[in-house]
């Protein structure tokens, strides 16, 4: 990949059959909120045959429910990439191994007790899951996970598993990232934004989880946008290429992608996809 040109969209024309979009820091406005203007640009896709699909490390349920007025047949890429759906079907589902949750609930555990202000959250298929249910862990978390459920101990949870996500108050790289890194390898240790980490099964992440949809809809990367801001969307750039970084991303995001969006404050998903569905095929 070439370093991303400052605010370029290529020439057209373009056939464009997917849209991945990553949501806090790159679709989301400062307030967190989905711009109005998606809604109409998005029906504007669907009558073209283009498909959008979010992709977070949210839950699958937290984004269906704020895209629920895109209704049946809706696409999403969740927890970094390890569940993929399309309407009620799952496309593609990479659980953790077995055993590895305990471990990590210990270590978060023993990190805290170290004097360090964190909480994880356990997201599987049916719920995520905390057993730190202060006002502050639930305020950072509820956003994230429609479907909460807290419990006495994590370690006890049973269910399908597809994702540690960590909460640190303070700075997730500089804090905790160093503690966690002992499972990168057997697992795949992430950090999202200043303040989560997420610890999923080896070889998982969001460009995985593109392909895999690819694969599934006949769609190569040639015909896919992509749209990404943090360290979690790193490899997503290199399943599409019409890569865009935000303005505001960060500079191995950045480095990777093929050109460079407007940032998430200035609506730069929104800029860009108008100006790319203006030059289609034909």
């Amino acid at each position: 990949m070439t370093h991303a040109d400052a605010f370029h969209v290529p020439d057209g024309p373009h056939d464009i059959r997917l849209v991945v979009c990553d949501m806090d820091g790159t679709l989301l406005d400062g307030a967190k909120r989905i711009p109005d203007a998606l809604w109409p640009l998005v029906e504007r896709m669907r009558e073209r045959g283009i498909l959008f699909a979010p992709a977070s490390g949210r839950q699958h349920a937290t984004l269906a429910r704020q895209f629920a007025r895109l209704g049946e047949g809706l696409v999403v890429i969740a927890e970094n990439g390890s569940y993929v759906r399309r309407g009620d079907a799952e496309i593609s589902s990479s659980p953790m191994p077995a055993g590895t949750v305990p471990e990590i609930v210990a270590a978060v555990r023993a990190h805290a007790a170290a004097g360090y202000d964190v909480g994880a959250v356990l997201c599987g298929k049916r719920s995520a899951y905390i057993e730190r249910s202060d006002d502050a862990f639930l305020s950072r978390s509820q956003p994230y996970y429609a479907a909460l459920e807290v419990v006495d101990d994590l370690a006890a949870v049973d269910d399908d598993f597809l994702k540690v996500a960590v909460y640190d108050f303070g700075d997730a790289a500089h804090d905790t990232a160093p503690v966690l890194a002992r499972f990168d390898g057997d697992l795949k240790v992430v950090v999202s934004d200043r303040h989560w980490i997420d610890i999923m099964g080896a070889g998982v992440d969001k460009g995985v989880a593109v392909r895999r949809l690819q694969e599934a809809l006949g769609i190569t990367p040639s015909q896919t946008v992509v749209f990404g801001d943090y360290l979690n969307d790193l490899e997503m750039m290199d399943a599409s290429e019409l890569s865009f970084a935000m303005a505001n991303a960060h500079p191995d995001v950045a480095a990777r992608a093929r050109y460079t969006a407007p940032s998430n404050e200035d609506a730069g998903v929104i800029t860009t996809l108008r100006r790319l569905l203006d030059h289609p095929v034909g």
